[in-house]
């Protein structure tokens, strides 16, 4: 509603034009003052979108209350009400930004011609402001990228200063959306749906600060996140430690999304000029999370905490063990396994030795795969294995889930090395083509022809440009046009046809991918 401040000394014409129109109707809210001074006060106090004030009144008349407005706020509208018709008074308030004047007696139809036209003014402005907000916050997130990848100038630095103190301790935070919970059903698009809620979340918790916080910051077209840039002062300004803020505002997240998230916490740092040492370690986090027992929170800290006599690396055990997985020979990987854990316990293992250990391997494996095929996101892929190997009841990071990770990696592996997606793939799309009514699901076709379902996944969006679900509905909306085109069905007999359960879903994406619906689609053919 705008708020409409109505000023005149005469309570009559005061009472008049409160009835004369529907102002709720009209979308304002009525205020009254009896003279300019009063005004003034009012405004000072309370804002107001518009004002309509008569130009003749005691203390302050309409046109010095117009000047004193311009002082306070330039985008007040403004309108005179004047029983005098000359030119002079127009002159003067129409030099202030008077956008309207108007002499006594009002008539309605052209009061409502004139907050008809100030609704859309502001209307207008709203926009442009939105559509400059818009600009200026893509404007920033470019710049912070720069910084978070360590490609940075002294511009990038200007920009964010006004932000943020870019000397403060501080560091990079990312807030995943745990996909794996979503329905398989799921589309991109729908995905990013729900990512966006999670940023408008974000965007209420974090207020002023929400400046610092960006959409889908990763490289990793499988990974739904938002990132952003934590400095001490924001917990500080409301007397919380770190781990105390950030946990509020993960809670906050999932009590205002129902979504299941993962946060991972970034290296702390000092200064906005070292931000990118934060940001890949929380990347590092992402990679081997798979391997880590299931947390809310991940500290950088916490997972690399490293102890006072030193870490050793059982690197002849693990060599052997990459080994055994390049050959696909799972007797020799369980072998190998048995003896990098009782080395292990011959030296006296501790959770950081664990951890180091660990990382040394899924690297090696990341890069022994990137060997085969480095225009797959290869790091996306053995997360994913890592997932899918973390059965109910086993442990992370347990021997039996190192055991199971590392035969379903050595089975990836041979995958790659026969190069078998190229075959794969045209018997999958020729399924599709005669299956598309089924209930296809990317796990089942991955089981059907023996692939790793993580990297068919990958590869069929380098090919197709889309994930599996978004080309299994284009094929089933193609094949409705048709049906629509050649045959009297009815809209729920073609969304049967095509494999969609339900008609309105089937209806909604038949307007996304034509334009229209799938009855004016139908009509537009016939004629």
């Amino acid at each position: 509603m705008l708020k409409v401040l109505l000023v005149d000394d005469e309570p009559f014409i005061l009472q008049g034009l409160k009835v004369l129109v529907d102002w709720e109707v009209e979308g304002y809210e009525i205020y009254t003052a009896v003279n300019g001074k009063e005004a003034l006060d009012f405004i000072k106090k309370q804002p107001v979108d518009l004002v309509i004030a008569d130009i003749k009144m005691p203390l302050m008349d309409g046109i010095e209350l117009l000047k004193e407005v311009r002082k306070i706020n330039d985008e007040i509208y403004y309108v005179i009400l004047s029983g005098y018709a000359e030119f002079g008074y127009a002159q003067e308030a129409l030099k202030h930004g008077c956008v309207e004047y108007i002499l006594k007696p009002v008539e309605k139809e052209q009061l409502l011609v004139i907050l008809r036209k100030i609704a859309a003014l502001n209307k207008e402005k709203i926009i442009e402001i939105q559509e400059k907000a818009k600009k200026d916050k893509a404007y920033l997130d470019r710049n912070i990228m720069s910084l978070l990848r360590g490609k940075y100038d002294r511009t990038n630095i200007e920009c964010i200063s006004d932000k943020i103190d870019v000397d403060e301790d501080m560091c990079y935070v990312e807030v995943q959306l745990d996909v794996a919970t979503l329905s398989e059903d799921y589309s991109d698009e729908e995905k990013k749906e729900q990512l966006n809620k999670l940023y408008l979340a974000a965007d209420e918790f974090l207020k002023n600060d929400f400046a610092l916080c960006i959409m889908d910051v990763s490289d990793s077209e499988k990974t739904y996140d938002i990132g952003f840039i934590y400095t001490d002062s924001m917990g500080q300004k409301l007397q919380l430690t770190a781990e105390e803020y950030l946990k509020r505002f993960y809670d906050y997240l999932i009590a205002n999304t129902n979504l299941e998230i993962t946060m991972l916490v970034g290296k702390g740092v000092s200064g906005i000029k070292n931000i990118s040492k934060s940001y890949g370690t929380a990347n590092m986090l992402r990679s081997l999370q798979g391997f880590r027992e299931k947390k809310n929170i991940y500290y950088y800290e916490d997972e690399y905490k490293i102890n006072d006599t030193g870490i050793l690396i059982c690197k002849k055990q693990l060599d052997n063990l990459i080994d055994a997985i390049e050959g696909g020979e799972h007797v020799e990987i369980r072998k190998s396994v048995d003896e990098f854990y009782q080395e292990m316990k011959n030296t006296g293992v501790t959770e950081s030795t664990m951890n180091l250990n660990i990382n040394y391997l899924l690297f090696q494996l990341i890069h022994l795969a990137s060997e085969l095929d480095n225009e797959v996101n290869q790091e996306e892929i053995l997360r994913m294995i890592l997932e899918s190997t973390s059965e109910e009841g086993i442990r992370r990071g347990g021997r039996t889930h190192l055991c199971k990770m590392a035969y379903a990696y050595g089975d990836y592996i041979t995958q790659l090395r026969k190069n078998v997606s190229k075959g794969v793939l045209g018997q999958i799309e020729d399924e599709i083509k005669r299956n598309y009514a089924s209930n296809l699901t990317l796990r089942e076709l991955s089981e059907k022809y023996y692939i790793n379902s993580a990297y068919l996944g990958q590869v069929f969006r380098k090919k197709y440009g889309c994930s599996f679900k978004d080309y299994l509905n284009e094929q089933r909306l193609n094949e409705a046009a048709k049906l629509l085109r050649k045959s009297d069905m009815k809209i729920y007999e073609v969304a049967e046809m095509v494999g969609y359960k339900d008609v309105d879903y089937f209806v909604n994406k038949f307007i996304e991918a034509k334009g229209c619906t799938p009855t004016k689609y139908k009509k537009n053919m016939a004629v």
